[in-house]
Order: C-alpha cells, then sequence, then structure tokens
C-alpha cells in the first residue's frame, strides 16, 4: 500500500453483546465507529469507563469479532483473511494489555513469556530468539537475571515492562497499548511513559494509546479521539485538543481532571444521573441529559461526527 493509506481504517464498526443466554439484554458496546489512525500517529483514545474504548480496541485487531462494521489494516480487510493468513498478519499488530499479571502466564517464566510470540511465528533459531529477548531486555530496562524468574516474583512495573516487551518481541508496525499505566504508582507511571516515548522513536511504531488519563495522552499523543457510549464524539490534533476541546462532553472530561499529574478518577458530573437517562432512552443525542447547551433536535437525531475546522471533527449539532 501507499504512504497515504491509512495504517488502521475503521468503518462503521458496531458490537453487540448479549447476557443472560438466548433471550438476554442485548447491549450496544460500539456503535457506527469511524477511525483511521495515520502512519507514524500516536492516537489517544479517550473517555469515561464504559464508552467502548477497550472492546474498540479488541475488535480493531480481531481479537473480538464485531457484530458489523470494517477493520482494515494497511488497507486490507482483516475479516476476509483466513484463520492462517490472519495469524501471519498478527506480527504486525500486537496488544499490551491493562492489567499486566493477568495478562501474564504465571506458569511461565518472563523467557518463555518472551519466547512465546516467537516460537509461534517462527521468528528464527532458537539461539537467535535467545539474542532477541536479551535484547528485549535490554529495551525495556530489565536485568537479564529476571530471565528465569516468573511473573509473580516481579514488581507491577516490572511486569508491565515485560508486556511492553512481549508486545514488542515481533517488531510490530502498529501496537495498541490498553491503560498500560492505570494499575502502577506515579512514579512507576512515569518510568513506562518514558519507556513508551522512547520505544516509539527506536521502532517509528505507530501506537494507539487507550487512556483515561490525560496526563498520559497529553505526555504522548499527537491525535486524541474522544468516545462516549460506544460513539465517536470528537477527534482532534492533541495540540489543539488540550487548547480547548470543541464537544460540550470533552470540555467536561477535561475540566473533571483539572491537574493532569492527577492519579485517581474524578466522578464527572451527572455520570449516574446520565447511566439511568441512557439505559431508558437511546433516541437522540445519547449526552444530551447532561449536556448544557441541549436543543430540541438533540432529543430528536443523532448528531453525525462532522468535520468542522482542519483536521477536527465533532458528533454535536452546536456545530452543525
Amino acid at each position: 500500500m501507499n504512504a497515504t493509506t491509512p495504517l488502521l481504517r475503521i468503518r462503521g464498526l458496531c458490537k453487540d453483546f448479549v447476557s443472560g443466554g438466548l433471550w438476554g439484554v442485548r447491549t450496544q458496546a460500539l456503535c457506527d465507529v469511524d477511525m483511521e489512525v495515520a502512519r507514524g500517529d500516536i492516537r489517544g483514545i479517550v473517555g469515561e469507563s464504559g464508552s467502548g474504548k477497550t472492546t474498540l480496541a479488541r475488535c480493531s485487531l480481531r481479537l473480538l469479532d464485531p457484530t458489523r462494521g470494517v477493520v482494515e489494516f494497511d488497507g486490507q480487510d482483516l475479516a476476509a483473511l483466513s484463520p492462517a493468513a490472519l495469524r501471519r498478519r498478527r506480527r504486525e499488530f500486537q496488544m499490551v494489555f491493562q492489567d499486566p499479571f493477568a495478562s501474564l502466564d504465571p506458569a511461565m517464566s518472563v523467557g518463555e513469556i518472551l519466547r512465546e510470540p516467537l516460537s509461534v511465528h517462527k521468528a528464527g533459531t532458537r539461539k537467535a530468539q535467545d539474542e532477541r529477548i536479551r535484547e528485549l531486555m535490554h529495551e525495556v530496562a530489565l536485568d537479564e537475571s529476571l530471565i528465569r524468574r516468573s511473573p509473580a516474583e516481579l514488581s507491577g512495573g516490572q511486569q508491565q515492562r515485560v508486556g511492553l516487551a512481549r508486545g514488542l518481541a515481533l517488531k510490530p508496525r502498529l501496537l495498541v497499548a490498553d491503560e498500560p499505566v492505570s494499575a502502577l504508582d506515579v512514579s512507576v507511571q512515569a518510568q513506562i511513559l518514558n519507556l513508551l516515548a522512547g520505544l516509539i522513536k527506536q521502532y517509528g511504531l505507530t501506537l494507539v494509546l487507550i487512556s483515561h488519563s490525560l496526563y498520559a495522552v497529553h505526555y504522548l499523543c499527537t491525535s486524541i479521539t474522544v468516545m462516549y457510549r460506544g460513539r465517536v464524539i470528537e477527534e482532534s490534533p492533541a495540540a489543539r485538543f488540550f487548547e480547548g476541546p470543541r464537544h460540550p462532553y470533552s470540555r467536561l472530561l477535561l475540566d473533571s481532571m483539572p491537574a493532569l499529574h492527577s492519579t485517581g478518577r474524578k466522578s464527572i458530573s451527572g455520570e449516574e444521573k446520565d447511566r439511568e437517562h441512557f439505559a431508558q432512552v437511546q433516541a437522540g443525542c445519547s449526552f444530551r441529559a447532561r449536556c448544557p447547551y441541549a436543543m430540541p433536535v438533540c432529543s430528536e437525531k443523532i448528531p453525525p461526527l462532522a468535520e468542522i475546522g482542519q483536521g477536527e471533527k465533532a458528533a454535536c449539532f452546536l456545530y452543525l
């Protein structure tokens, strides 16, 4: 594909979950999500809990099958690939999971965890894999003496570094990191963010960072996608977003975390009221119960995501 083709393109992506068996309740976790991630972009995806960030990440990498929609990697529809072809393609996109300990097999040593993707994809001889494992340990600032340790013997920061190393083992072009610092204390968060920044440059990575930490997004990202109730409601260059977001929810999100170095997630005003409202009424804009600018049209139609400036999009009738 040529250089202008987005590395990741998502069109009309929907994901429904059904609880309680065949006649259970259907929940729409994603609804008509469109997103493009250019090569070399560092995309932050933000939104409060339940906005669909993690579901979007998993559907983007075909770890979950979407209900509807298309996911293209480098111009190729991933759903059109056979299982064998998809496995081969997976070398080029990898994921770092939110809970470092839960994502690491406790029965395996660090060395075995890092060798696994190399062995699955038949990447090099045993000797070459040993060299790659040592190289990865150095890149994520872990001592080689930890290679024989189990995940339970490592600190949270060390576990997350192992998760990063595993994600980078096959030298992917796209890395999706789902809340990579949320389970860590402040000093370790800073270390992991600095490490990520260095690895992005070293590998020439395209990164999708899923986070509710605006500090992490502000530090790393070049562009922002805001999600709310399973929809993309704003896209913007990061610098422009932090100067002044356009969507009322984005403003509320930024205002709820006035100190970007804050580590605790603050409750956003009206969140509980909105959950009750959303459970009862799904017509129109799902944010209207909390929006200070709500208009009659907001209860009648869902605002489309539309371009409102250079590189800026918002799903809000204030701009339509």
